[in-house]
């Protein structure tokens, strides 16, 4: 089967993991510590049924909608991918071209292989920058001037991760990018002949955004010890009014799994926010976040846009999601199977199978146009605990005399 034949983005996961290099599949599919949250964010889907409507007139479907002003093809983002290059070479840049040409927006990570200035000059559309707060805020400031000067039209806040949950495939293979030489790695790669031809034709091998960028970060060595130290863990919620006071475009805060801090973020002046548990990759044990959607949007979604990330693997996710109250959604895992698959062409069929799955699943619910999809279209609410409420902070108790 060639990726232009695959049916589903499952197919695409197969191809992915038949030509791209272990340790790098092993990043993209797995999760944190025992990995539970990774599992559930897809599983719990699995909960909320839609209902089947019959006798109603389905034609001229409607699947073109807003992401925070921004006109879309369906509400659909690439979602921000650390090592995305990694999977395929210049695997930004085909990725950026492949979401332009499609009309849906791409947003580029921090820590991606290709700069966000390579990026820019490939593209004709401006695309999104997902931006990590460093310790050193120079440099963050520096990242935010240089998002401008590339013409990206909305900044992407990540705030989940202040510190790095563990994920013990990686230690285990030594991630790094590029990956080192090492007999077990060889060996592998060996296997894997187109991608490292495309790495041998490409000069993007480390990450752009930050090599010859960061103070004293300029080879491999340099990078890792300046990343160990560099994830900001007093980032709070001023830190997301300094970067509000630097970028006055479009702002995005990604990371919220917690009614609470979605109220909070709800009164910072973002434009916003993406429940998000950052792919299961952070903190193990926590809520799928399609159970925490629809208590945040419950809580905050007359006061700003809410966005949904974590555990898309097909269009119908896609539908259930904006049933639950999104206003857009960001696959991940989902187009990064297509890059490392068969690059630019496989971003695209990753986004055609997510379109016609959310396009044909919309008409079987009796929608013609995806702006009156909502919860009118689940079968029944599903048997949670109340998440509107347990996140309030406790009383204090009165001390017995």
């Amino acid at each position: 089967m060639t990726p232009k034949q695959a049916p589903s983005i499952n197919d695409l996961r197969r191809l992915y993991k038949a030509r791209v290099p272990r340790m790098f599949y092993d990043y993209c599919e797995t999760g944190s510590y025992s990995t539970g949250t990774f599992q559930d964010n897809t599983a719990a889907f699995e909960k909320y049924k839609l209902r089947q409507r019959v006798a109603v007139n389905i034609d001229n479907r409607v699947l073109k909608t807003k992401m925070v002003g921004q006109d879309v093809a369906m509400p659909v983002a690439l979602a921000p991918i650390g090592s995305g290059g990694m999977n395929c070479a210049d695997g930004e840049i085909l990725a950026c071209r492949a979401a332009e040409k499609f009309d849906v927006p791409y947003t580029l990570s921090t820590m991606s292989i290709c700069s966000m200035e390579e990026v820019a000059k490939h593209v004709a559309k401006p695309f999104w920058f997902q931006l990590y707060v460093m310790r050193d805020r120079g440099f963050a400031e520096d990242l935010v001037k240089r998002a401008k000067a590339a013409n990206c039209s909305a900044l992407v806040l990540t705030l989940d991760l202040q510190i790095l949950g563990q994920r013990h495939l990686d230690v285990k293979n030594g991630l790094s990018s590029p990956p080192k030489l090492t007999l077990p790695n060889i060996i592998n790669m060996m296997t894997k002949p187109r991608w490292c031809l495309g790495m041998l034709g490409t000069k993007n091998r480390q990450f752009g955004n930050i090599v010859g960028h960061a103070k004293d970060v300029k080879d491999i060595a340099s990078l890792n010890e300046w990343a160990n130290h560099q994830f900001d863990q007093t980032l709070d919620w001023s830190s997301v009014e300094f970067i509000r006071k630097q970028w006055d475009g479009k702002l995005i805060l990604k990371g919220i799994n917690d009614v609470q801090d979605a109220r909070i973020a709800a009164s910072l002046g973002a434009d916003a926010i993406i429940v998000s548990n950052h792919g299961g990759r952070q903190l193990d044990g926590t809520f799928a976040t399609v159970d925490m959607l629809g208590p945040i949007v419950d809580a905050v979604g007359d006061k700003i846009e809410v966005h949904f990330d974590s555990g898309i693997r097909s269009g119908i996710d896609v539908m259930k999601a904006m049933a639950l109250g999104a206003k857009g959604t960001y696959i991940g895992r989902a187009y990064i199977y297509g890059l490392g698959a068969a690059g630019e062409a496989g971003v695209t069929r990753a986004l055609e199978i997510i379109y016609k799955e959310l396009d044909t699943t919309m008409a079987l619910c009796g929608e013609r146009d995806i702006h009156n999809v909502g919860r009118h279209n689940l079968a029944m609410p599903v048997a949670t605990h109340d998440l509107s409420q347990m996140n309030e902070p406790a009383k204090p108790r009165r001390a017995k005399r």
